[in-house]
């Protein structure tokens, strides 16, 4: 932690920005995070800020942040929210961090739900975000696609994720008129009206091994572990997704899941197994498999 006991009132965030980037061995963290505290608007308010004094708060705010980084705890949840896409989302220990991959999850889905609206513009395209988390992909969907286009549903199991996509939803403006929030367990968060009625499902379930030894230390002290593990082979979530997908979309609906690196050949084979078409695992930016998707039948 800095010494602040020297400092007298005039401290400028120029000074609590070295101080910061000195302590944490990272000046573009160290940056954020000032930015956080000073309540700057964008980096380049911040930079306007830089020969002005900080407040007693905002220094106070600021040294708070940084001994919780001093702990281990993830940087995302320090800063309490975090990009992903269009989207500056809130994000603390009740939600799993949102990450790169997922983004690619999220293209994949909107893509999808782009080709459904395309071949029939008459009713909004109805999609649901299964394990939702903080909101990111369905939060996703319903910014950027145009509002009349597309329903959006998302559904958790923890209360606590489902508050923290609640504050993100109140975010989004406008384009949250076209989301709903149900909770339950995977297809039985969602009232039976949508039986058959949904046109793109997308969902990135716990997917990692119990006692995988390539789980970091601070993932496991810190992200939800009802987000992560999935029984003894990562693939428990990811099966049972599957197995009920088929009779909650429409026939040429689409299910788009988040699935780990080396899962790929057997989540193919559970798609497969379970009577889908037009199955595919997809890599991610950095060749991993990430993707996985099929259609039912028409």
């Amino acid at each position: 932690m800095p010494d602040r006991a020297g400092h007298q009132d005039g401290t400028t965030w120029r000074q609590l920005l070295a101080e910061t980037a000195e302590v944490l061995g990272d000046r573009q963290h160290a940056r954020w995070m000032c930015e956080v505290a000073s309540g700057a608007d964008s980096g380049d308010e911040f930079l306007a800020e830089l020969d002005q004094p900080a407040s007693h708060r905002m220094v106070a705010h600021l040294d708070a942040m940084i001994a919780r980084r001093l702990t281990g705890e993830p940087l995302q949840y320090v800063l309490g929210t975090w990009q992903f896409r269009r989207l500056d989302l809130m994000v603390d220990r009740r939600v799993l961090i949102p990450r790169p991959e997922t983004e690619w999850v999220c293209e994949t889905a909107l893509a999808l739900a782009r080709t459904v609206w395309s071949a029939d513009a008459s009713r909004p395209v109805t999609t649901v975000d299964l394990g939702t988390g903080s909101g990111a992909i369905g939060l996703s969907l319903a910014v950027e696609l145009p509002i009349e286009s597309v329903q959006v549903w998302l559904a958790d199991i923890s209360t606590d994720a489902l508050d923290v996509a609640r504050a993100n939803l109140a975010g989004i403006g406008r384009a949250g008129a076209a989301v709903r929030i149900v909770e339950g367990s995977w297809f039985a968060a969602l009232p039976e009206s949508l039986r058959g009625e949904i046109d793109l499902v997308v969902a990135n379930p716990p997917y990692i091994a119990e006692g995988d030894p390539d789980v970091t230390a601070e993932v496991m002290r810190w992200e939800p572990h009802l987000a992560l593990f999935a029984g003894t082979d990562g693939l428990r979530d990811i099966a049972t997704i599957v197995s009920d997908a088929a009779e909650w979309l429409r026939p040429g609906g689409w299910l788009v899941i988040e699935i780990g690196a080396d899962q790929g050949p057997a989540v193919r084979a559970l798609l497969r197994s379970a009577g889908f078409n037009d199955v595919e695992i997809r890599p991610d930016l950095a060749g991993r498999d990430r993707v996985a998707l099929g259609s039912r039948p028409t």
